[in-house]
């Protein structure tokens, strides 16, 4: 893959070979059928990624979820295999004191895809995707979007003792920032979340998750102002 190297890595998650075939399985499927280098290589890339120790939140657990819950919503999306591998790039690039991972990941994909074999259309439409997890406001009709940002968010909607682990685990990964400044920038997160007309667009997810989420929001955006 032709991008800088991922930090070095912990020791390989449990689930790490279960990852590894679900990539080789997507990249085979959306790639354009000519000579190609092998799978494997770029997915141990995005594992390693996904698996650096400045990560506590946006893990492999992370990534499973999400491709988890992309599968899930799959019959909504107009192209569930560029929502996939948008899953796989949306975090691929994490640095909890840079602003840019989003725009940084998605050039990632901009990059290692077309090299892998995916049509440009398609890698244009994930790099998309990974931007748009920025925001997570996905256009009226922009089904893959919904699917994405949905997958992603899900996370929101957990049990009380669920979503206080993914809460502690966000503020691990900015240990280096002093509890004042966390608390209001993490409150701001919050609001501009909470500010969003829906937080899941299909209606699976709206369904069974938007109600839960904006409690657990709330319930979060209080304890930081106490």
């Amino acid at each position: 893959m032709t991008s800088p190297r991922p930090r070095p890595a912990q020791p390989p998650h449990p689930e790490h070979d279960a990852l590894l075939s679900r990539w080789v399985v997507l990249l085979d499927s959306a790639r354009d059928g000519a000579c190609h280098p092998g799978p494997y290589a770029y997915g141990e890339n995005l594992l390693a990624r996904w698996s650096e120790p400045q990560r506590r939140y946006h893990t492999t657990d992370h990534l499973r979820a999400t491709l988890d819950h992309v599968d899930a919503l799959a019959h909504h999306a107009a192209d569930p295999d560029a929502v996939r591998l948008a899953a796989w790039f949306h975090d691929a690039v994490y640095l909890p004191e840079r602003s840019t991972n989003e725009e940084r990941s998605a050039r990632l994909a901009e990059r290692a895809l077309p090299e892998a074999g995916v049509p440009a259309p398609r890698t244009a439409e994930v790099a998309r995707l990974v931007r748009l997890t920025r925001t997570h406001d996905p256009a009226p009709g922009d089904t893959n979007g919904e699917v994405l940002c949905d997958a992603d968010l899900a996370v929101l909607a957990g049990p009380p003792d669920a979503y206080a682990g993914y809460a502690a685990a966000v503020r691990e990964e900015f240990a280096f920032v002093p509890d004042d400044a966390f608390r209001a920038g993490r409150a701001a997160a919050l609001r501009q979340l909470i500010g969003l007309p829906r937080l899941f667009h299909t209606p699976e997810g709206y369904g069974r998750w938007e109600r839960t989420a904006r409690r657990n929001l709330m319930t979060e955006l209080e304890l930081l102002g106490a």
